[in-house]
């Protein structure tokens, strides 16, 4: 049977150089599961794989995107699985590799069969938000999809903007879609992630940060900056910068407050991690790869006891 080893978990926690690793010792390629890295002209603040990494493993949805591209966890899933199929004629593993959790989940559990979403009614329910606020989000959803706002998380902008866009476009509330039926896959999944405690985690975390200033990251968001509308860039990191140019924060609060939500963030991803007993977590301050190849070898002898 074919394997997919996924390699998540939180940002800065060294995903990327565990996955290359992986993906030479078993002879095979990378499927990027990171809603960032897929937009091209972004690599310091997405923290893409540099040129050297890229060249000594073939990445894919990796800067495939211009900033105007539209792109979903739906996509990703279609996307994913015919790349995997094309990289099974020739191995009998894959690597995926990447944080954006939607994503992961889209590939080992299936997404529901959903609407492509209308230029116009993205830009509508867009202003809205802009217009609004999460008042105005909640508002719609309590006349349109109640069933859905009672479950939501009423604070993630992006879930209750995309239930909208669904419901809008469908005819029908978002909440009779979206069936949560977990797909059955043809192939073995294998999840790892790296088990650094929260303070190292945090201090990975601010070292990084200010490790993309040093590498440009300024002039990066800069160059950007007249697009900063886009959905592509309203994300940590580019939206503190824009701040700045804005006039809105000072450098120094900008940078700090880069540190402080992208440590959010990997709380947020730490919380969907610990609900998945699936993953595997692999010792920090021991070798990785290693750890990873055991427990993909005894992963796939245990499968074939039970098959047998």
């Amino acid at each position: 049977m074919k394997t997919l080893v996924i390699v998540t978990g939180p940002t800065a926690s060294g995903k990327t150089s565990l996955a290359i690793e992986l993906a030479q010792a078993l002879d095979t390629e990378i499927v990027s599961a990171d809603s960032r890295q897929l937009f091209h002209d972004l690599p310091i603040g997405t923290a893409a794989p540099t040129a050297a990494q890229l060249a000594a493993v073939t990445h894919h949805l990796v800067g495939t995107l211009d900033l105007t591209d539209y792109y979903s966890a739906a996509r990703f899933e279609e996307d994913a699985l015919r790349i995997l199929s094309e990289i099974w004629l020739h191995s009998d593993y894959a690597v995926m590799c990447g944080g954006s959790m939607m994503y992961i989940d889209a590939v080992t559990n299936g997404i529901d069969q959903l609407p492509t979403i209308s230029p116009q009614i993205r830009a509508e329910v867009m202003d809205l938000y802009e217009k609004g606020g999460l008042p105005a989000l909640h508002e719609h959803l309590r006349r349109l999809d109640p069933a859905y706002l009672d479950k939501a998380d009423p604070s993630n902008h992006r879930r209750l903007i995309h239930a909208i866009e669904i419901t809008l476009q469908a005819g029908v509330p978002a909440s009779t879609l979206l069936t949560g039926n977990r797909k059955q896959r043809p192939f073995r999944i294998i999840k790892i992630a790296v088990g650094w405690e929260r303070a190292e985690l945090f201090d990975r975390i601010n070292r990084r940060v200010d490790a993309m200033i040093a590498e440009g990251f300024e002039q990066e968001a800069r160059r950007v900056y007249p697009q900063r509308h886009l959905n592509s860039l309203n994300t940590v990191g580019y939206k503190e910068l824009f701040a700045m140019f804005d006039g809105t924060m000072d450098r120094e609060t900008a940078i700090a407050r880069i540190a402080k939500n992208t440590r959010v963030y990997a709380k947020k991803q730490l919380l969907w991690l610990s609900k998945d007993p699936d993953v595997r977590i692999l010792d920090p301050h021991k070798p990785l790869c290693p750890q990873a190849l055991r427990f993909i070898k005894e992963n796939s002898t245990a499968k074939m006891a039970d098959n047998s």
